[in-house]
């Protein structure tokens, strides 16, 4: 199994490498269960952060550390869900087509998260940016709740969004051609 040393928020991990693509491997950056490398990211985000009202997140990756930056913050967090659930009121959604997923997805916001984004200043967090969009599928649904974003914001940015200069992040991830 081949692995790919990240050095991230004064913190070491050995990510597997995946195959993304017949040509294409990519590092796995997992956040879930790693509670003191969410908790290291997540100081280090905000430390680069503007001024913010509330974040906003992509169900599932990205939850943690948007909870994370949430309590570390003292703002509150918005998820963007992958499907409609029963307690959401007049939905609004965005479809989305992710490198990590196979099929085209959808995000979601209820009326009840939409009308706390109207107005506000909005930090949009994500654990990777590689293509974009799933960014892009956040900024969509933002701009119809009208939400202003305040920073676009991921602990990595994978292969050409590196070389964004809209999004503030902690590392680069290289991609891994075969």
């Amino acid at each position: 199994m081949e692995t790919y040393t990240l050095n991230v928020a004064g913190l070491t991990r050995e990510l597997t490498l995946c195959r993304a693509a017949e040509d294409l491997d990519i590092a796995a950056f997992i956040m879930f269960s790693d509670v003191e490398l969410t908790v290291a990211c997540a100081e280090e985000l905000l430390k680069k952060a503007p001024d913010f009202d509330i974040i906003i997140t992509a169900e599932t990756k990205g939850i943690p550390l948007g909870y994370e930056m949430a309590r570390q913050s003292g703002r509150n967090y918005i998820v963007a869900r992958k499907s409609v659930k029963l307690y959401m009121s007049d939905p609004i959604s965005v479809k989305v087509k992710s490198i990590t997923t196979a099929a085209e997805q959808t995000l979601y916001l209820s009326g009840e998260d939409v009308a706390r984004l109207k107005g506000k200043r909005v930090l949009v967090v994500d654990d990777v940016i590689s293509t974009g969009e799933s960014l892009s599928a956040l900024e969509k649904l933002l701009a119809e709740a009208g939400g202003e974003i305040a920073a676009k914001m991921a602990v990595l940015a994978e292969g050409a969004a590196a070389d964004r200069d809209d999004i503030i992040f902690l590392e680069k991830l290289p991609l891994f051609p075969r």
